[in-house]
């Protein structure tokens, strides 16, 4: 599922308001009497990049699918307005690591997006309207030339900036990327960020990544999500870089966190 609720068609965008606020307090995960997350608390606004980074194992894409609702967990996962306090429902945003596609499917990425927009059939066709207003959103990606693609025939990247779109319409109050750039070659990799960094600063929307990437987090997060099991360590980049729980997971790693974040290309 790459967008949890739909809306009306809307082209339009806000920027970030600074106003809004994911709360997501004391999840805790088990199976098979093992608990996978413990007590996992962090506050995402809008405009900002939350990245969460860990070993292997630490529980990143089980808090994602906590936030996401697909698994049973305690805690709560809550969206308030700060102007008013008010706790609202969330519509979220989601590009999984991959998506099952069947490469032998007709299906294009027209079909593809109209399919969750649309309550009309697809095999109706969807008229000039309902084109243009997919086009639009793709465009929005560089992926407008992809509209009447099959999608088991894209690429890693173009697949990914087609998930992008349809996650991103209509905006999200949250966008979840669960390391989203496996198998994506440098043009794409650098596209992605680019468009990250597009996304936080035009669109009214808190955005959480996973993120194996250590020196694109410490050029680009607004905040570090230290995980393994429970959060380890939490703040800016280089708070959470220069800790001890960052060295105990991952040793002397050497990168430069600018005094001022920028080129997050």
């Amino acid at each position: 599922m790459l967008n949890r609720k739909t809306a009306p068609d809307s082209g339009a965008h806000r920027a970030p308001c600074g106003l809004h606020c994911i709360r997501v307090k004391n999840i805790g995960v088990a199976a098979g009497g093992k608990a996978l997350l413990q007590n996992v608390s962090l506050h995402c606004h809008c405009g900002e990049l939350t990245v969460l980074i860990g070993r292997n194992g630490a529980g990143k894409s089980t808090l994602l699918k906590a936030i996401l609702g697909e698994i049973a967990h305690t805690g709560t996962v809550e969206f308030r307005d700060h102007e008013n306090g008010a706790i609202r429902n969330m519509r979220i945003g989601y590009v999984p690591q991959s998506i099952g596609i069947d490469r032998n499917s007709p299906a294009s990425v027209f079909d593809l997006f109209a399919s969750l927009i649309s309550d009309r059939p697809v095999f109706l066709g969807g008229g000039k309207r309902l084109r243009e207003q997919i086009c639009r959103q793709l465009a929005v990606f560089q992926a407008e030339s992809l509209l009447d693609r099959r999608v088991g025939s894209l690429s890693g990247g173009e697949l990914q900036r087609v998930m992008l779109s349809v996650a991103t319409y209509p905006t999200p109050d949250l966008l979840v990327l669960d390391e989203p750039v496996s198998g994506i070659d440098e043009n794409g990799l650098q596209l992605f960020y680019s468009t990250v960094e597009q996304l936080k600063k035009q669109y009214d929307m808190a955005i959480i990544l996973v993120s194996h990437d250590l020196n694109y987090v410490a050029r680009c997060a607004d905040q570090v999500i230290l995980l393994d099991t429970t959060v380890r360590a939490h703040g800016k980049p280089a708070e959470v870089f220069s800790s001890s729980e960052f060295r105990s997971i991952f040793g002397n790693f050497v990168f430069e966190v600018p005094a001022v974040q920028e080129n997050c290309r």
